[in-house]
């Protein structure tokens, strides 16, 4: 072997040292940028939310995984009729949970993963439902149902098959608050909603502030892929307070419009 060849293969294990030592000293800065990118798009993105009950079956199955959208309350959004959200327990809804044992290590990994949101957190106490009425609505479930917003019956195909819409809990007419929503489950008989709470602060409806963002698609297990759209029963003309509200006020100007301008006439009239 030549010298020239010697002086070749010494350089290229020596580059190939450096690149290997580059790499081991990169390595914890990449793992970095991944952590504060995944903390970022869990804080402002997308989350994804274990259903840890069947409240909302046959939309979502038990141990689902769903993405939830928090981007757009950041622009101002908020809850509509017919999303299906997730929000914080607005305060005695979840009842006291017991702490569970778990070794040091597994709870500062679970704790680790699920402050970037790659898994849930056993510390959080959230809730998913479906948004009926949002503020200024006035809603009510009377007998064996439909459910009715601003007076007009909904038809409700995503509620479990078997229940009724009340769930066998009537309630109403109730006037959501501005700010809040009233939020009831899929599965009528099996969801401790709205319905439930009506003797706590906020008479059962849940403050926009504690809501975590919509969810929009189930993503896990596979085989359950689907969207969350809106359920067109909520598309149907004048179920908006705000719409139903303004039909007297417009029909009252369309018939003092023409006493106006007869007025006007004869005034006229008169004059000459």
């Amino acid at each position: 072997m030549s010298s020239e060849e010697a002086d070749d293969t010494t350089d290229g294990d020596g580059g190939t040292s450096q690149k290997q030592r580059s790499f081991w000293k990169e390595l914890p800065l990449l793992i970095a940028i991944a952590l504060v990118l995944a903390l970022l798009i869990k804080t402002f993105l997308v989350q994804a939310f274990s259903i840890p009950s069947a409240s909302m079956e046959n939309t979502l199955q038990e141990g689902d995984r769903v993405l939830v959208d928090k981007l757009t309350p950041w622009f101002g959004s908020e809850p509509e009729r017919g999303e299906v959200v997730v929000f914080h327990d607005p305060g005695g809804w979840l009842g006291e949970t017991a702490p569970i044992d778990t070794n040091p290590v597994t709870s500062a990994i679970q704790k680790v993963l699920s402050f970037v949101g790659l898994m849930p957190s056993a510390e959080e106490k959230d809730l998913i439902k479906r948004v009926i009425a949002v503020g200024g609505d006035t809603v009510e479930c009377q007998g064996t149902g439909p459910v009715k917003v601003n007076g007009k019956a909904l038809n409700e195909p995503y509620i479990y098959p078997g229940n009724t819409p009340c769930g066998d809990r009537p309630f109403g007419p109730i006037r959501v608050p501005k700010d809040r929503i009233w939020v009831m489950g899929d599965h009528r008989q099996d969801s401790l909603d709205s319905r439930y709470h009506q003797d706590l602060p906020g008479n059962g409806t849940v403050s926009i502030d504690e809501v975590v963002g919509r969810a929009f698609v189930v993503a896990w297990p596979i085989g359950r892929w689907s969207t969350l759209p809106i359920p067109s029963t909520f598309d149907q003309p004048g179920i908006s307070a705000a719409a139903a509200a303004g039909l007297p006020a417009a029909a009252g100007v369309a018939g003092a419009v023409p006493l106006v301008l007869l007025r006007r006439r004869r005034l006229v009239n008169q004059a000459k």
